[in-house]
């Protein structure tokens, strides 16, 4: 009877042993199996993180191998700063990342895995878990225009303005991003013209270019917008990338506007002349014509009889010409101004600005071409949202806070509008067409933050 008591209790206490050690490797399944959730997170953290910074690297550098190289060097970089040493006792292994590039697009492929402690499990003689991740971040293909204002109320603050636009452009990739810059002021300048086929820009011919601006004239920004138009609109349809953009630049409220201006003897100017308007009341007079076609030049003495005769109200433009035009047709051919079928944008209308036909007095010519120079603007972006075009806008100077004009509206909520961002006025903003974003700069300290900013957020809608 002892004896069988005796192999009994050896039963139990070996069931027991046996039980302890299933419960004890089931409570390290579940404490490894939540230790490898926790670490899988971070792990995905880690290599999202590490995608996307090997994205923006991947701008920078010449060369594919260049780009390549930044590309990888980033995303190790963000890898180890978003999963530290040790966590939880892991060890974390982010494999080399795949960067190809094809027809405009870049792919990164990231993988990881972190191999964990042996913790309970062993008990079982089973192997810790190795949580593993992928990532992937496709940069897509990017066509943009750069505008830059380059009117004379810029040139206190040239070297910036230079210096930054500069930064700007090493944001993105030379090799596969499509750019095209311009500049304005009067009237506007293609500078390096958009690529129509094949990829990439040149980005050293660009960085030349903007460090020769001279800053002179007024702001004729629908000059600007329309070439940057004609720039995006110049790639035919079926080779325009995923993303189209424009950036646009200034330091004040649009205040000179182009057409074919009905002069009073009409053999004087035959010629589309940039009319432009003072911001305020000291000078409530138009004056030019200036070409539309330059950054700041006059047209021939008789379409711009203000520049060649001692300003007196019988001399100026506004007593030679007899009205507003009825559209904006300053890129019109020549022989047929008025052509019917290129009566795109009023310029007499009773949105969002009225303006009239009416030149009688200076004070109503100054009043409707301020107006029409500030519709204009905000046409044309308008235009390009409806062809779905971002348009991002950057503004430098306090001034832009400032009413000017003769309905003393602030600059900036014409930059607001022109971007379509969400703080733009109720009259303009329409969440149903791509929102950009409106960047103030009020120093000139801040712009190249501004255009940073600009740069990262066209960057995040390219993924």
């Amino acid at each position: 009877m002892r004896a069988f008591l005796s192999k009994q209790r050896g039963q139990v206490v070996l069931m027991v042993a046996m039980s302890a050690l299933v419960l004890i490797g089931v409570v390290g399944l579940a404490i490894d199996t939540g230790v490898a959730y926790t670490i899988r997170e971070k792990l995905s953290s880690a290599t999202d993180s590490a995608s996307l910074a090997a994205a923006r690297a991947v701008s920078q550098g010449d060369t594919q191998a260049d780009q390549t190289a930044n590309a990888k060097a980033a995303a190790a970089r963000f890898f180890a700063a978003n999963f530290p040493a040790g966590y939880l006792g892991a060890t974390a292994t982010m494999n080399d990342p795949s960067v190809a590039f094809n027809n405009g697009l870049v792919t990164i492929d990231i993988s990881a895995s972190a191999k964990m402690p042996i913790s309970l499990m062993g008990v079982l003689n089973k192997t810790p878990l190795t949580p593993g991740v992928t990532s992937q971040t496709i940069r897509k293909e990017l066509d943009m225009v750069l505008v830059m204002d380059t009117s004379g109320s810029l040139s206190s603050s040239a070297a910036n303005v230079r210096s930054s636009a500069v930064t700007f452009l090493q944001k993105f990739n030379n090799t596969t991003d499509r750019v095209g810059l311009l500049h304005f002021s009067y009237g506007s300048v293609v500078d390096t013209p958009i690529r129509t086929s094949g990829r990439g820009f040149d980005r050293a011919t660009m960085t030349t270019q903007i460090n020769q601006y001279g800053f002179t004239g007024s702001t004729a920004s629908s000059e600007g917008m329309w070439q940057a138009r004609a720039q995006l609109n110049s790639i035919p349809a079926a080779n325009r990338s995923n993303l189209r953009v424009v950036v646009f630049f200034s330091d004040g409220a649009p205040n000179s506007v182009a057409s074919y201006f009905p002069f009073n003897t009409a053999a004087d100017c035959k010629t589309a002349g940039t009319m432009t308007t003072s911001d305020d009341t000291t000078v409530n007079w138009p004056g030019g014509l200036y070409d539309p076609n330059k950054v700041s030049t006059l047209l021939p003495t008789k379409c711009s009889p203000v520049a060649v005769i001692p300003p007196a109200t019988p001399n100026r433009i506004s007593n030679q010409v007899s009205g507003m035009p009825l559209w904006y047709n300053a890129h019109n051919d020549a022989s047929n101004p008025n052509d019917p079928t290129k009566q795109e944008f009023k310029l007499v209308t009773t949105s969002p600005r009225v303006v009239t036909a009416d030149m009688s007095t200076e004070t109503i010519a100054w009043q409707n071409v301020n107006r029409a120079a500030r519709n204009m603007a905000e046409a044309l972006a308008s235009n390009l949202r409806d062809q779905n075009v971002f348009v991002f806008t950057l503004g430098l100077g306090t001034e832009l806070t400032q009413g000017t004009g003769p309905d003393k509206e602030a600059g900036r909520d014409v930059l607001k509008c022109m971007a379509n961002s969400t703080d733009a006025p109720s009259r303009c903003y329409n969440p149903a067409k791509p929102v950009g974003l409106y960047c103030p700069a009020a120093t000139v300290d801040d712009l190249t933050p501004c255009f940073s900013k600009l740069a990262s957020a066209i960057l995040r809608i390219s993924k």
